[in-house]
């Protein structure tokens, strides 16, 4: 089992960043992979960003992938998604997932999703 609790989310003008941070519990964190979703108000929840269990491989969809990174540290059992020159279709409710399969092209099956944090970008 392994519970996420994100945070960083919140209001930020557009051109702005932010980091999210996603905590994780259990001592299997390290045999996990683990990515962001996000969904926006009427819209499908969207994959996002997927990082490798050693952190090796990385994926960012194309749509965000010029200003999305996504790392994490497995010392400190948290995955982070850095997101820079903020814009206001990226407004939305950013879920940090966990999982053990690999990202079937722009589609990932997670095992494991948080309670999500909201971004809101404001013009």
């Amino acid at each position: 089992q392994v519970q996420l609790v994100e945070s960083g989310g919140g209001p930020v003008q557009a051109g702005g960043s932010l980091r999210l941070s996603c905590a994780a519990s259990g001592r299997t964190f390290s045999t996990y992979g683990l990515g962001w979703f996000r969904q926006a108000p009427g819209r499908e929840r969207e994959f996002v960003a997927h990082i490798s269990r050693t952190g090796g491989s990385r994926y960012v969809t194309d749509s965000v992938k010029d200003r999305f990174t996504i790392s994490r540290d497995n010392a400190k059992n948290t995955v982070y998604l850095q997101m820079n020159s903020l814009k206001s279709e990226d407004t939305a409710v950013y879920y940090c997932a966990a999982g053990r399969s690999w990202p079937a092209g722009k589609t990932w099956s997670a095992d494991y999703s948080g309670q999500g944090t909201q971004v809101t970008v404001f013009s």
